[in-house]
Formats: structure tokens, C-alpha cells, sequence
């Protein structure tokens, strides 16, 4: 009877053991390697002759994107971060076994495994590693898998590898991947310039953007970013004096639904870059294109066209002359300095996208004097002269 007990406690061991290797090849089978993480490709910049940003190609399904290293990133904003995201992240193993602890009794009782609780690590485990398709899984399958990867990120990379790949890598709302592209996109600068309160408000972002969004909610923006300078106190960044500063600061923002400088050249270098290199590294690429432009007389430009129409109207009120355009060129390199297609790039009553600069026009009797010019010229041996006769018939001239 004894034998027969050990003989099956051994068989019971046996498959136990088989069992979680079975599952543990099922979990890991086709879990990509921690060196294949999938950064964001960077966008495709193009800057006036000044290296001042006239606008950004972005990926229409990626985003803006300019990743830099740790050291530019301001310590406010890694502070911010790490104590929303993860307080324990420079001591954990990269894992939060509580939390899949948790997810295993709830898959347990039959309920839905829900997101939050998850380390840094984690987040950019299930960002950059798992499939778009699994990414959006509510399960314990995904759970266990997101956490293995996890554990492996943490000893392949540094703490400042990872976390510098997270603030380089997570979503802050408004197409905006990274912290560079949310500062800009929601302060107009730097993210090298920002203080700490427009610091904590973009560490607020990752966990809803759409929610906390501060150009269409700024009162749960400003809450989140209370929540932001209370954990920052209280994982010992940041004094209760320097956050009631900084809740108390008025924050400015830079943001523009449309941002871009000088659209008519913009477009026309845009339509270069896409003959020359193709709309795959145009897009992903991370080009720095830098033009002949010259923005301070693009802006000269606008106005002189705006003044000159404007004075038009009042000299011969004329619904039909509605629109300009100039282009500056330099005589010496044929370089572009100044290209205006239309008064208002935007204004769809005069299609002002259109490039009056580069637009095929039909001549009409513009191009008489110049053909009358050959003629009339004294080198001719035969030059007409302002009593010459011509027949008025159809004829055929011999060239």
C-alpha cells in the first residue's frame, strides 16, 4: 500500500513537472527577443537655411517622434515619471508579482483581467514587444507572457537604458511619441526647457491621453498633474513647498492644430523628398532636410503680397483678383528664399493650397511681345520696323 502511495506522489510529481514545462514552452514559444525591441521610427524634419523647423512628416500610422538620451531628458520629468509609473522601479526585477498575483485570481474567478499596476518595464514590454493584436488582450495568457519579457528586458538593459527608452518610446496623446514630441507639441519648446510643473503634467499623460488631455481638458489635466507632484513628494524628489509651486503656476500652451511654416515650399520640398527617396524612408527615415528657405523673408514675403492685395481692393474693387503669388530667388544659385502660392494656404475660397508659383498657365497674348521682340531685332537681316505691312492670312514660314 506504501509503495503504491510513493508510487503514485512520484507519477504526480512527474506530471506536475511535465505540465509546467508544457506551459512554460506554450507561454515562451514564439516570444521575441529582448534586442528585438521595435522603436518608433523618428520623423522626417525640414528646416529653413537658419535651421529653424518650417514642419514635420510623421508616419500618418506612427506619430511624431524624436527620441534623445537620458541626460537631455530633464531630472524632474524621469522623478515625475518613475514615481507615477513605478515607484519601486530601480529595485524591482522588472516584474510586479503582486499584480499578476492578482491577475491569476481574477482569471481564477472567471473575471477580466484589467491593465494598471504594471512596472515600467512591463509597459514598455507590452508597447515595443508584443504584436499590436496582443497588446489589446485582456487575459492572463498576455499577462504571463508581458511579465516573462519583462524580466528578460531587465537583464538585457540597464535601469537607465530601460527608462530611457520608455520616455522615448510611450504615447502622450496628440500623435506625440516621446517626451521631445509632447513638449513640443503641447508647450511649443524643448523638452530640455521645461520647468517642473509642465514636467509633471506630461508625466500625467501616459495612463490616459485622451482623458487628461490639457488643450481639451485642462481641469483633469491640472488634477493629474496634482496627483504627479504628491507621489513626487512623497517618494522624496521634491519638497510640499516646490509642488504648491508648481500647482500654483499658470501654464501656457504652444500648441497648433496644424503646425507648419512656409506650407507652399513645405509641400513642394515634400514632393522632392518623396520622388527622391520614396515614402517608406520619408516617413521613417528621420531625414533633417535642410533648404534654402530663409523664414524672416517668407514672412516678408506674406505681407508684402497680403498689402499689395489689400490696396488692389480699394484702388478697383474686383471680386476676381482675390489671390498672388511671389517667389524670391537668389540670381546668383537659383536658391529659393521666399515662396508665397497664394495669400492663405488655408483658405479654401481662393484654393489656397494651390502653388500659384509652380501652376501651368496658359500665356494668351502676354507671349506677342516677346515674339514681336525677335522680329523687331536690328541683328535680323530683314527687321521689321514699325511700318512694316503684314498679311493677315494663314502662313506657313519656313524654319
Amino acid at each position: 500500500m506504501l509503495r503504491n502511495w510513493h508510487f503514485s506522489a512520484l507519477i504526480l510529481v512527474i506530471s506536475l513537472f511535465a505540465a509546467g514545462w508544457a506551459l512554460r514552452a506554450w507561454l515562451i514559444a514564439d516570444l521575441p527577443s529582448p534586442q528585438a525591441i521595435s522603436t518608433i521610427a523618428p520623423s522626417t524634419k525640414i528646416y529653413d537655411r537658419k535651421g529653424r523647423l518650417l514642419y514635420e512628416i510623421m508616419d500618418p500610422h506612427a506619430g511624431k517622434h524624436t527620441p534623445l538620451p537620458l541626460d537631455q531628458i530633464p531630472l524632474y520629468l524621469r522623478q515625475a515619471t518613475v514615481a507615477t509609473e513605478d515607484a519601486g522601479f530601480y529595485t524591482n526585477p522588472g516584474v510586479d508579482f503582486r499584480a499578476i498575483l492578482r491577475a491569476i485570481i481574477t482569471n481564477l474567478r472567471g473575471g477580466e483581467v484589467i491593465s494598471g499596476g504594471s512596472t515600467i518595464t512591463q509597459q514598455l514590454a507590452r508597447n515595443l514587444l508584443l504584436s499590436p493584436q496582443e497588446r489589446q488582450e485582456r487575459t492572463l495568457t498576455r499577462k504571463l507572457r508581458e511579465s516573462i519579457l519583462a524580466w528578460r528586458l531587465a537583464r538585457t538593459y540597464s535601469k537607465d537604458e530601460i527608462l530611457a527608452l520608455y520616455l522615448n518610446e510611450i504615447y502622450y496623446g496628440n500623435l506625440a511619441y516621446g517626451v521631445e514630441a509632447a513638449a513640443q507639441a503641447y508647450f511649443g519648446k524643448s523638452v530640455a526647457e521645461l520647468d517642473l510643473a509642465e514636467c509633471a503634467l506630461l508625466a500625467g499623460l501616459p495612463q490616459a491621453p485622451a482623458t487628461y488631455n490639457p488643450l481639451e481638458n485642462p481641469k483633469a489635466a491640472k488634477e493629474r498633474q496634482a496627483v504627479v507632484l504628491d507621489l513626487m513628494v512623497k517618494n522624496g524628489y521634491i519638497s510640499q513647498e516646490e509642488a504648491r509651486l508648481a500647482k500654483e503656476e499658470r501654464l501656457h500652451f504652444a500648441a497648433v492644430p496644424f503646425p507648419i511654416r512656409a506650407p507652399h515650399f513645405v509641400m513642394y520640398v515634400r514632393g522632392i523628398l518623396e520622388r527622391e527617396f520614396g515614402l517608406e524612408r520619408l516617413y521613417r527615415g528621420g531625414l533633417k532636410v535642410y533648404t534654402t528657405l530663409d523664414l524672416d523673408m517668407q514672412e516678408t514675403a506674406r505681407r508684402i503680397v497680403r498689402r499689395h492685395l489689400a490696396a488692389l481692393a480699394e484702388r478697383r474693387p474686383d471680386p476676381h483678383v482675390t489671390s498672388a503669388a511671389l517667389v524670391a530667388l537668389d540670381p546668383t544659385t537659383g536658391e529659393i528664399l521666399a515662396m508665397l502660392g497664394s495669400p492663405d494656404y488655408f483658405d479654401p475660397r481662393i484654393d489656397g493650397a494651390v502653388n500659384a508659383c509652380l501652376a501651368h498657365r496658359q500665356p494668351g497674348s502676354s507671349i506677342k511681345p516677346i515674339t514681336y521682340a525677335v522680329a523687331f531685332d536690328p541683328a535680323q537681316d530683314r527687321p521689321y520696323t514699325p511700318a512694316t505691312m503684314v498679311v493677315d492670312v494663314r502662313t506657313a514660314f519656313v524654319t
